[in-house]
């Protein structure tokens, strides 16, 4: 299991999912969520977005632990908010570059 430490963000696929409203938790723009995102493609994108990212496929969300979510651990780059909408950003290339 991987820890959280004070040097690291933690990211949730819900953060990025765009059939949630914000105040069920997404963070991102509607423009930059993706649909149905797992924990694997927040990993994948934070890669991509320049980031080493640390998958923990068997956490559990405090807000949904009936669920295994997953989350993705990034060191700290910034603030938490330009990390997330980076990830997002490479998350919607990904989903855009899958429907063409």
């Amino acid at each position: 299991m991987v820890s959280k430490g004070l040097d690291k963000f933690v990211l949730w696929p819900h953060y990025f999912d765009a059939r949630l409203s914000r105040a069920a938790g997404r963070r991102v723009k509607t423009e930059l969520a993706v649909k149905a995102p797992d924990a694997k493609w927040v990993e994948v994108a934070a890669k991509r977005a320049g980031f080493e990212p640390e998958l923990d496929e068997a956490a559990r969300n405090p807000a949904t632990p009936l669920e295994r979510s997953g989350r993705v651990l990034v060191a700290r780059k910034g603030s938490k908010e330009s990390v997330v909408e980076a990830v997002a950003a490479k998350m919607r290339e990904s989903q855009e570059a899958r429907q063409t």
